[in-house]
Formats: structure tokens, C-alpha cells, sequence
């Protein structure tokens, strides 16, 4: 999932207003005009908060966003998938988005709501054989932010990626917190920063942490990274701990077949990333 908008509407978002220092009132500005835009990124794999969603394969990600001059947006991005990776009989994300945020000089705040939803998955075989269709989250979220310094808390409203947890226990109120930075450092480089944690509700060895430190360069347009990316999230495939994925899954009538091949998916990695904002 896309962790944050893209840098051109935060810029438009967190302007602050520049006031007349004059004896008579000056004429007020016209308002920001609403921005549209749209991105494009090939990833050499797809981590969300640190775990593999690709089984070590390419991601073609996109989206668009809409970002009004109140300070309400809209987005959707999308990203191809591994069954394997938590989505039985499905092989892409979507995710909707849509909030609010404001700017108080270099403080900035952000709310609002996110689903992601994967076409074509089938929940059935991780929800206590319950048909609930496909896989799906809904989260709330606030964020805060400082220069370049951002904290944002997620928070499940409902089963944590349609699972069930210990005994059949609900996941409802699984909570991620993230901690990042991105500063620039002139002439197109940047380096940024990330350390997150996941707090997995009635599920056993499902909380764990995870970090993230990169370097971008942008090339008349086209933004070149490289991170290295770890977690200590438990994905042993020797003792089948829960971060144990495998490199396809099937779901038949709520039972759930896994691929031959498995991997730690919170193993540390780099990844090399090609993107552009248009």
C-alpha cells in the first residue's frame, strides 16, 4: 500500500499563507487551484510494512489523487500481488483513500480512512470458513508531521486483513504505528528513513517491527531508489511461524491450498525502484 500522498500535494495542502504588512487590507490571493495528478513506479518487490507481497518478484504500482483546496483529497493506487502473500485466488491490490489535512507553519495534520481491497481473492479458508467474499482492510488513520519528520497511527476497524486470530478471535483493533523522515539533499538526491511497528491484535507471533533507509535521486522527473528494508517479524519456515508465506495460494470452498515453494517473508532486502509523478 502507498504510505504516503504524493510530494506535490503536500506541498499544495501544507502551504502556509503569507499576510500583507501593509496599512490597508490587501487583496486576498486566489485560492490554490484543485490538483490532479498520477503516478507510476516499477519496484523491484513490494514490502508493505516490511513484509513481502510479491514472493521476491517486480511490482507495477500506480494511482491517481485528487487534492482540494479545502484540504480534502482522494486517492486510489494499486499494485500487483502474490496470492501467497495473505490473498488466496487473488493477484492484485487496491486501495481507496480520502481525508482531510492541514498545515500550522511546519506542522502539518492529516485524517481519514483507507481501504484496501483485492479483486478476485477469496477470504473464506482465513475467516473461520465464513463467505465474506474478498480479502479487504479498513483502516482510520491521524498523522502529524514537522519538516521533514512525519508520525502516522493506523488503526483496523474490522478482521485485520479479513483474518481470524487466536482461536478464532477477532484482529479488529490491530494497530500500526510509523515513524518517517525524507529530507532533501539538493541537486535532486534525497534519503529517507522509516521504522514501524505493527501491533497484531489475538494473534500469536504476529506483532513485529520493521525499518526501512534509502536514497533517491530524481533525473529530470524520474525518481531512482535504493533501500535496504529488514524486519524482525517471526518467518521461520522451519518451526512455521506466521510470516512463513508461500509462493501461491488457492481457496476451495474455505479450504486453502499453499503453493510448493515458501519463503521468510520479513527477511531483510533491497530493493531498487524506477518512479515518476505526472
Amino acid at each position: 500500500m502507498k504510505r504516503t500522498l504524493l510530494a506535490v500535494l503536500l506541498a499544495s495542502a501544507f502551504a502556509a499563507p503569507v499576510m500583507a504588512q501593509t496599512a490597508a487590507p490587501a487583496a486576498p490571493e486566489a485560492a490554490p487551484a484543485p490538483a490532479l495528478t498520477g503516478n507510476l513506479g516499477l519496484f523491484s518487490s513490494y514490502r508493505f510494512r516490511g513484509i513481502d507481497q510479491t514472493y521476491g518478484k517486480p511490482a507495477l504500482q500506480g494511482g491517481v489523487d485528487y487534492a482540494h483546496a479545502s484540504g480534502l483529497y482522494v486517492g486510489n493506487w494499486n499494485s500487483n500481488v502474490s496470492s501467497g502473500a495473505g490473498y488466496p485466488n487473488g493477484n492484485l491490490e487496491m486501495d481507496f483513500y480520502g481525508g482531510y489535512k492541514h498545515a500550522f507553519g511546519d506542522f502539518g495534520l492529516d485524517v481519514g480512512a483507507l481501504l484496501y481491497y483485492y479483486p478476485g481473492s477469496e477470504a473464506r479458508g482465513m475467516t473461520s470458513g465464513k463467505n465474506t467474499g474478498a480479502v479487504n482492510n479498513k483502516e482510520l488513520y491521524i498523522a502529524g508531521s514537522w519538516k521533514f519528520v512525519s508520525l502516522k497511527y493506523n488503526y483496523a476497524i474490522d478482521d485485520y486483513f479479513s483474518a481470524r486470530g487466536n482461536n478464532g478471535g477477532s484482529t479488529r483493533g490491530t494497530s500500526y504505528l510509523d515513524l518517517s523522515a525524507n529530507y532533501d539533499l539538493g541537486e535532486g538526491w534525497g534519503i529517507n528513513g522509516h521504522v514501524g511497528h505493527l501491533d497484531y491484535k489475538n494473534f500469536t507471533n504476529g506483532s513485529y517491527t520493521d525499518w526501512k533507509l534509502g536514497a533517491t535521486k530524481d533525473l529530470s522527473g524520474w525518481v531512482i531508489g535504493l533501500a535496504y528494508i529488514d524486519t524482525n517479524a517471526k518467518g521461520s519456515c522451519v518451526t512455521g511461524q506466521p510470516y512463513c508465506l508461500s509462493n501461491s495460494a488457492t481457496d476451495n470452498n474455505g479450504v486453502v491450498t499453499q503453493g510448493g515453494s515458501t519463503k521468510n517473508a520479513g527477511k531483510a532486502t533491497a530493493m531498487l525502484s524506477v518512479s515518476r509523478t505526472f
